[in-house]
């Protein structure tokens, strides 16, 4: 065949293509490969953690935790529980100490006209109330320290409430809340030891048998009755005789 628009000269050569065929093969193809996830699972597995089937399998094989290993977990806080009680005393430290100095500011002067003034606040007050909250942190670091979990949680509990009524409500509340999770775990784990060591079960056998077996008491009042009177039997004709 002669030489054409699309063909070289010479006979053997390809075709030469045109800039349109150029741009269409360099776009990339619009067949979506099979084996290619489709988009929602793309983005959930890109928000949501997928579940490791290993994971899952070693989980269903793991035996339960033994007695000892339950007393350790109920009396001794974990590495994270202890973590956040060390992170949180310096910082409760530190926010105990800029609330002071905000409160001094803000304080009134003692008189107004001549009069003393209702809103004033002594300055030992404030010396007080610092005195109570570095008490309180200091606490917070010895207990998360020595891994105590009930007690870690009881003062920052207590550390969130004093904020609390000093009206700072944005430092107050994640302390109260992180001393609420502290507690509610040091239950949870002190009813998984009584579960294990079965005081649970006996405690609630007792008491179902102290309630069935105690007698109870008859409100309903029954008048006493009189001792009914035997009709005298007649003596043997014997004894009559005799008599």
């Amino acid at each position: 065949m002669s030489g054409g628009r699309d063909y070289d000269d010479a006979g053997g050569a390809p075709p030469r293509l045109s800039l349109w065929h150029r741009l269409l093969l360099s776009l990339p193809h619009l067949k979506r490969d099979p084996d290619q996830a489709s988009l929602g699972e793309r983005l959930r597995s890109a928000m949501l953690k997928p579940v490791d089937p290993n994971a899952v399998a070693t989980k269903k094989n793991d035996k339960p935790p033994t007695v000892e290993e339950l007393e350790t977990e109920s009396s001794f806080a974990n590495d994270k529980e202890r973590l956040v009680g060390l992170l949180a005393a310096p910082l409760a430290g530190i926010i105990g100490i800029s609330i002071i100095n905000v409160q001094r500011s803000r304080n009134p002067a003692q008189f107004v006209n001549g009069q003393l003034n209702k809103n004033y606040t002594s300055p030992g007050l404030f010396n007080e109330l610092l005195l109570v909250l570095l008490a309180l942190s200091v606490l917070m670091l010895v207990m998360a320290w020595f891994r105590k979990r009930l007690y870690l949680g009881i003062v920052m509990a207590l550390y969130g409430l004093t904020v609390f009524n000093l009206h700072w409500w944005g430092f107050g509340i994640p302390f109260v809340m992180a001393g609420a999770w502290l507690l509610v775990r040091a239950y949870r784990a002190q009813r998984a030891l009584r579960e294990a060591t079965g005081d649970v079960g006996s405690g609630r056998g007792r008491g179902r048998g102290a309630t069935t077996t105690a007698p109870r008491s008859n409100k309903r009042y029954t008048p006493p009755t009189a001792p009914s009177k035997r009709p005298a039997r007649p003596k043997p004709e014997g004894e009559q005789r005799a008599g």
